[in-house]
């Protein structure tokens, strides 16, 4: 992968036993874990919507978009509120990881290319990888976390 940034700055997050990284300029802020409002008919990981300092806010349970079980959430349950640019607009929308662990800055050099498996599978969630401790930690494209379907459906559920 070609270096596009020589430093950035990550949130890295745990769901269950792997580590995940969202670029730390997109993150507004970190919130202990209460559950949302419910919205009827959403898809199975959009939880519902959390008042953030008065702004309905959809929830993802970020578990269940990358086709993980869910799992109850305990005292560690963090809400990652974050503004992602999608289609020329800035959304706004809260992930739910099973905890946050640090801050921590990667360099171009370190980020790997998302791996080639050989077979089609949903991978355009991944930026890339780094090694570290031991073993991986995955770069989320945000942008691309959300098609743009599913995008345009949860602004027009937070409009409502």
């Amino acid at each position: 992968m070609a270096a596009a940034f020589s430093e950035a700055q990550f949130v890295t997050l745990g769901l269950g036993q792997e580590t995940f990284a969202v670029p730390v300029a997109y993150v507004r802020e970190i919130l202990d874990y209460a559950p949302p409002f419910a919205i009827p008919e959403g898809p199975a990981y959009l939880l519902g919507l959390t008042d953030v300092r008065g702004r309905a806010t959809p929830t993802l349970d970020l578990r269940l978009k990358l086709g993980l079980p869910a799992v109850p959430p305990t005292s560690s349950t963090r809400i990652l509120v974050l503004d992602v640019p999608v289609d020329g607009r800035i959304l706004s929308l809260g992930l739910v990881a099973d905890r946050v662990i640090e801050v921590v800055a990667f360099t171009g050099e370190e980020v790997e290319p998302k791996p080639d498996i050989g077979v089609p599978w949903r991978s355009e969630y991944i930026e890339g990888v780094v090694r570290r401790d031991g073993g991986f930690v995955v770069l989320f494209d945000l942008a691309c976390l959300l098609t743009s379907q599913e995008a345009a459906a949860l602004a027009v559920g937070a409009a409502a």
